[in-house]
């Protein structure tokens, strides 16, 4: 009993770190809906090119609710593919919070930061890159249109009825209140699956598959990162602070975490296997990046 009231203490806590984060990301797609509609397309044109380089950079910020707001922006294509793996890759959840509890250098601490931040950016504008050289290639825009009102369409909020209480500032709230609740719930869910799941396994069986060979590990890391949760962030980083993997190995793991980014992003992008290839995006440019970390010896 004291065990599953432990799973569900954490589920709730993890669950409601994300509602302030939710919520003002809905609050800003509903204004960009309701207020600047016409604009918006625009707005996406001029900053789309410089998107990756503000993705990585505030996704470094230690959070798990960032890489949610992302999901939910990418999925209304308010922010490009590039940016959104951008911001996958440099989130750093509870990693910075969990080394300054353990008396981590702060300068060592800056440069891992900055590793994940550089390969964020640096991936993020080629995937950017690739994605219009392709669109070229088909004679299609360089990225699909502004759709906020798709989302909305999904998650029956009626945000975009033409009634004026739906555009005052009450109407914008409560349609933005109606999508975080819907995405607070999906995630407590599954958040209570994926406790249970890691409470079954055990950390100490999660440290043992990770001291295999080395390949091994950055796969190993690179899926355990992929589980939609800010509890392997703290597992991985713990392994390397006991000196139990290698940095490249930590680090495919950090980058591949995105905290519950990819859960919400399967929630409310509608096109499953665009969602797939971003998941698998990730995770290949991940663990590859922390292989090469090793193979080239770098250390901090």
């Amino acid at each position: 009993m004291e065990l599953i009231l432990d799973i569900v203490l954490d589920a709730v806590i993890d669950s409601v770190k994300i509602l302030p984060f939710l919520f003002i990301t809905y609050l800003i797609m509903e204004y960009l809906e309701n207020k600047t509609q016409d604009y918006t397309a625009a707005i996406v044109q001029k900053t789309e090119h410089f998107g990756p380089l503000l993705g990585g950079i505030f996704g470094i910020v230690p959070q798990c609710g960032f890489s949610a707001a992302a999901s939910n922006l990418y999925a209304g294509r308010v922010i490009t593919l590039g940016t959104l793996i951008a911001i996958y890759l440099s989130t750093s959840d509870e990693m910075i919070p969990l080394l300054i509890s353990e008396h981590f250098p702060i300068g060592t601490m800056i440069k891992i930061l900055i590793i994940k931040a550089v390969i964020g950016i640096i991936a993020g504008f080629i995937i950017d890159f690739v994605v219009h050289i392709h669109h070229r290639a088909h004679n299609r825009a360089d990225e699909d249109p502004v759709r906020i009102s798709e989302l909305c369409e999904k998650e029956h909020c009626h945000c975009d009825d033409d009634d004026d209480d739906h555009h005052g500032f009450m109407g914008i709230a409560k349609s933005a209140l109606v999508h975080t609740i819907h995405i607070f719930l999906f995630v407590l869910v599954l958040t209570l699956i994926l406790n249970a799941v890691i409470e079954l396994i055990g950390e100490d069986r999660l440290s043992a598959l990770l001291k295999t060979n080395p390949i091994v590990s950055h796969i190993l890391a690179g899926l355990i990162g992929l589980i939609p949760n800010c509890a392997p962030s703290v597992i991985i980083t713990e392994l390397y602070l006991d000196q139990m993997i290698t940095l490249g190995t930590m680090m495919s793991g950090l980058l591949v975490g995105a905290g519950i980014g990819l859960l919400v992003l399967f929630r409310v992008n509608p096109e499953r296997k665009v969602n797939i290839n971003t998941a698998i995006l990730l995770f290949a440019i991940g663990t590859i990046s922390g292989l090469m970390i090793d193979l080239f010896g770098i250390t901090i």
